[in-house]
């Protein structure tokens, strides 16, 4: 398959929900990102290699993958007061399959368990499935991190195998856990949630 659409469209910004926003990211967004990943907690969850990144590795990142203009990233903004907290990605875009790989970061420790990743999740991956038209989302996430993959769940990704004990963590090894989420899979759950709302609104 191809993508035809106008590049311009690839990038909207914003791309807005209920109670996030997705914005582009801004240089000044370096210090907040810088400190995520100085975190240990978000380094347990989300990475191999939990030891100490430099300054200029993440620097690197945000340049390349966040700031740069063909990239498919979108900083994480709360929807009443514009508050940064986290970061959210798209990689590994294969036009001719169909597919894109989908990663996401909340960094804010007291915005977790309120379910903005999970609305962030559900931005970008309609972003990928309806706006760029893609077949597939996958994504990748450890075992033990078992709240995002309740989150991921609730968007309507499914188990579809697994690297077993891929991860040393807490002195265990652990899955490295592999989802993915059909284009007709996003859909038929959404004509179903429209249905709902349509019916509860009749009542």
């Amino acid at each position: 398959m191809a993508l035809d659409l106008d590049p311009a469209s690839w990038h909207p910004n914003p791309i807005s929900g209920r109670r996030v926003v997705l914005r582009r990211h801004r240089l000044e967004q370096f210090p907040a990102v810088l400190r995520w990943y100085r975190d240990a907690e978000v380094a347990r969850l989300t990475r191999f290699q939990v030891g100490p990144v430099s300054d200029d590795e993440v620097r690197h990142f945000f340049q390349a993958r966040l700031l740069a203009a063909d990239a498919f990233a979108y900083a994480i903004h709360l929807a009443d007061n514009d508050r940064l907290i986290g970061t959210t990605t798209l990689s590994a875009l294969d036009p001719e399959n169909g597919s894109v790989l989908f990663h996401i970061t909340v960094g804010e420790h007291d915005c977790w368990g309120h379910g903005y990743g999970t609305e962030a999740t559900e931005l970008m991956v309609g972003h990928a499935l309806d706006t760029l038209g893609l077949h597939r989302v996958g994504l990748s996430v450890f075992e033990f991190n078992t709240r995002a993959i309740r989150s991921y769940e609730k968007v309507g990704f499914r188990v579809e195998g697994r690297t077993r004990e891929a991860v040393w963590r807490d002195g265990s090894f652990w899955d490295e856990i592999h989802m993915g989420l059909l284009a007709s899979e996003w859909h038929q759950r959404h004509l179903h949630v429209d249905r709902a709302a349509a019916r509860y609104g009749e009542r």
